[in-house]
């Protein structure tokens, strides 16, 4: 149950077995995922991009604080549901949003999942 006086936008990503749960307000632009800032988490270039693709997008880099939980998977899964939770989040704040980052993607979820082995 979210209260009308919750400052947060929730928005949920998953890519192959990750799963983000991402909130976002107003604020300064800090970013920090699972307590740690987004660069020290994702050490490499493309995993740290596809992270903050959805703020790049949007142009709204320093104007909302994100804060991210994500479990499960490897570094490249976790840097996409992280990516398609903050592009729900922006959605959710600022419809405007929306037709910019749909254009380039980051509204749809990636279905590719590990095929099962077959003996």
């Amino acid at each position: 149950m979210v209260l009308a006086t919750d400052p947060y936008v929730w928005g949920t990503g998953r890519r192959k077995t990750a799963v983000a749960r991402v909130r976002i307000k107003s604020g300064s632009g800090q970013f920090l995922v699972n307590g740690k800032p987004v660069d020290e988490f994702f050490t490499t270039a493309d995993t740290q991009k596809a992270a903050r693709q959805s703020l790049v997008v949007t142009e709204a880099g320093d104007t909302y604080d994100v804060f991210v939980r994500v479990e499960g998977g490897g570094p490249t899964g976790q840097a996409g549901a992280v990516s398609l939770g903050l592009a729900r989040a922006l959605r959710g704040e600022n419809p405007a949003f929306e037709a910019a980052l749909r254009e380039h993607g980051l509204l749809t979820r990636d279905s590719r999942m590990i095929e099962r082995k077959k003996y």
